[in-house]
């Protein structure tokens, strides 16, 4: 009973209900590492009634929890301070209140202070949150893409942020379209390969800088003798590059890419700056502070000694020591590079989002945020105090997969955000939204809960660990509120009872795939299709993601028979076959009855033109329009469950044909403007 008391007061799970009225128990020496990775000993009885008295006592000296987090309409001081404690607000913009709890604060990140009459004073963050977040401007649809399958004609090898820009002016323009979705831009860990995947980044603080349009940056078209030789070569490498993507059947090498850009900016960076560009330059440096000087650090130090801070020399495994800011000083002009670099892609995110707004959307971009980061990464290493040592997020068993998952990202820790008043979170968020109109949460269910694997331990053998739920929402809001912009919480698969409807109470959008809303509640042993007007009207309604099938691979049955290719299948073929052409005909009939399918169902581009008229049907505040299923494309971006047996992650949009299709080939689609002529037609903007 002890240490399942103190596993309870640090948030670890003893056992959960993977579903209704089964109850699992967490192994024993689970909960132990857990709460280790937390700072608590509970290896032995002893250890546990030691840290219960720890907590104990600690509990009752502490005046103020370590952060305050308040919604604005409340006007409550937080519970437990002893009678007459007097109450400061020192607030963010460096005013001092007398508060005793009955009025409305102003919102922001602020200092409570507490004098209590026994003579003990504390001072905790404070953190004033709106009740809700920002909500999308009426009903709205917009393109949902992975930015480095969207090659254009002056892409090298991969689509960038010139690409995003273009692709944003052109559908505002065109369809009226009100967003564009994309996915996540953060910053990989270089190697040798680079790990292709947007959700495993090295920093979720600062974006790639392979996503740079080179041409772009003002200074290279100042470029000059040998300079300007070198820079012609490279295009015309790039343009190689970018042909065997597009022409000739190769899968984007990324890597390929970087080494382009990399010597690129190298001699656009050796061209000097006008006064201005250095005044703004300078400008971004003291704004970001110290996290970029961090992350630059990492970036030089990487190239040093490889991508892995974990292998580094002993002194430099840590941020602070006296031995790392010796390398920053050695390594000055690698890190000043990489700041620069970050200042070019902010400078250029920047111009894709007001090309955005001045095409008339109402969002713009909506920026993707992943689970979590590398361990190996520059975030892992800058903020090792975050971080839960030796734990990884992962998913206990369920339906889909039997053995759980481990996705290997260290998770943060919910005592050392408290801690700080909850810093890392918010610097992330803001830094996310200072050019967003929108932003999507992967796997929201982690601001509640997260599943945590010990290393070296099956992901059957993990566990739940609790966040305080309320504080990262109120964070979320705050931050959120602050850019005017709506929030997207992937909320797909296993989620706990109560967390769409905490996420729905604070505006928070959900997810909603077409093929997942069935009526679950009306008992039946196999659910029906659930009736568009019985759809929640907040979420982002659409008919597939990217670790999905393409609309048209699920219309003809092709995402079965790749699996059954790659031997992901457990069961038969026909088995399979069957069921998924059973779910399908169900969707068609319900199409059918609707009259959202007068051409029939035999016809593969017509009935992807009645699934999106069906989602135009829901009372959804946004319809995402997945851009390959625009143009018939049959694969998908990634197929969970396979790393080296298919090319996650390095495929462009394609048509149906599987021929790479370039983004001026995607603007001249008539298979794309029929399809969009439904969605305005059926009301995609409100």
């Amino acid at each position: 009973m002890g240490r399942a008391r103190l596993a309870e007061l640090h948030g670890v799970a003893t056992s959960y209900e993977p579903a209704p009225g089964r109850t699992v128990q967490v192994p024993e020496d689970t909960v132990v590492t857990v709460l280790a990775a937390l700072g608590v000993d509970a290896s032995t009885p002893r250890a546990v009634r030691d840290a219960l008295e720890a907590h104990e006592l600690a509990e009752r000296g502490r005046l103020l929890p370590p952060t305050v987090v308040l919604r604005k309409s409340g006007k409550q001081p937080p519970p437990g301070l002893p009678e007459g404690t007097v109450l400061r607000v020192d607030t963010e913009d460096g005013r001092s209140l007398a508060w005793d709890g009955g009025e409305p604060l102003p919102l922001g990140t602020h200092v409570l202070r507490a004098q209590a009459p026994d003579g003990r004073s504390a001072g905790a963050p404070l953190i004033v949150a709106p009740q809700r977040l920002p909500a999308p401007p009426e009903r709205g649809h917009g393109f949902l893409v992975q930015l480095y399958s969207l090659l254009s004609a002056r892409s090298w090898g991969m689509g960038d942020l010139g690409d995003l820009a273009e692709l944003a002016a052109w559908s505002g323009r065109a369809f009226g379209s009100d967003f564009v979705q994309v996915n996540p831009l953060h910053a990989a860990v270089p190697g040798r390969p680079t790990d292709p995947s947007p959700y495993r980044p090295s920093s979720r603080r600062f974006p790639d800088p392979v996503h740079l349009r080179v041409e772009e940056i003002p200074e290279f078209a100042y470029l000059t003798g040998p300079a300007r030789e070198e820079a012609g070569l490279l295009l015309a490498r790039a343009a190689a590059l970018r042909d065997a993507v597009l022409r000739h059947g190769r899968h984007i090498d990324r890597d390929a890419v970087w080494d382009l850009k990399r010597r690129a900016l190298e001699l656009v960076r050796a061209c000097p700056q006008t006064p201005g560009r250095r005044a703004a330059y300078c400008d971004f440096l003291a704004e970001a502070g110290q996290a970029l000087d961090d992350h630059s650090t990492w970036c030089a130090l990487a190239e040093v000694h490889g991508p892995d801070w974990r292998s580094w020399p002993g002194a430099l495994k840590d941020p602070r020591s006296s031995r790392t800011a010796r390398a920053r000083g050695e390594l000055l002009d690698r890190v000043d590079f990489h700041c620069w670099l970050a200042w070019l892609t902010d400078g250029q995110l920047a111009a894709a989002q007001r090309a955005a707004r001045e095409a008339g959307m109402r969002i713009g971009l909506v920026h993707d945020l992943a689970v979590g980061v590398h361990p190996s990464g520059s975030d892992a290493w800058a903020q090792q105090d975050a971080f839960a040592a030796g734990m990884s997020v992962g998913a206990p068993p369920d339906a889909f997969n039997s053995l759980g998952q481990d996705w290997g990202l260290p998770p943060w820790r919910p005592d050392a955000l408290a801690a700080t008043g909850y810093a890392p979170f918010r610097e992330l968020l803001r830094g996310l939204l200072r050019h967003a109109g929108a932003l999507r949460i992967d796997h929201v269910m982690g601001l509640f809960r997260l599943w945590w694997v010990p290393q070296g331990l099956d992901p059957r053998r993990g566990t739940y660990v609790r966040y305080d739920a309320e504080a990262m929402l109120g964070v979320l809001a705050l931050e959120a509120h602050r850019a005017g912009a709506a929030v997207i919480g992937e909320d797909l698969g296993t989620v706990e009872p109560g967390v769409r409807e905490a996420l729905a109470e604070r505006g928070v959008l959900g997810t909603s795939v077409l093929w997942f809303e069935r009526d679950y509640a009306g008992g039946a042993r196999r659910p029906a299709p659930l009736e568009p007007e019985r759809w929640r009207p907040g979420c982002l309604a659409t008919s597939t993601t990217h670790d999905l099938p393409s609309t048209a691979a699920r219309l003809t049955g092709d995402h079965v028979e790749l699996r059954h290719r790659l031997g992901l299948l457990t069961r038969p073929l026909a088995v399979e076959q069957r069921e998924d052409a059973t779910g399908m005909a169900e969707w068609l009939a319900l199409f059918g009855r609707l009259g959202l399918l007068p051409e029939g169902p035999a016809d593969e581009e017509s009935a992807v033109k009645a699934v999106h008229r069906f989602l135009l049907r829901t009372p959804a505040r946004m319809v995402g329009i997945w851009l390959p299923d625009a143009v018939g494309d049959r694969r998908p971006q990634n197929l969970p469950g396979t790393w080296d047996q298919y090319p996650n992650w390095r495929l462009p949009v394609a048509g149906p044909d599987g021929r790479p299709l370039s983004l001026e080939e995607l603007a001249a689609s008539p298979r794309l403007h029929a399809l969009m002529d439904e969605v305005i037609r059926s009301g995609g903007r409100r």
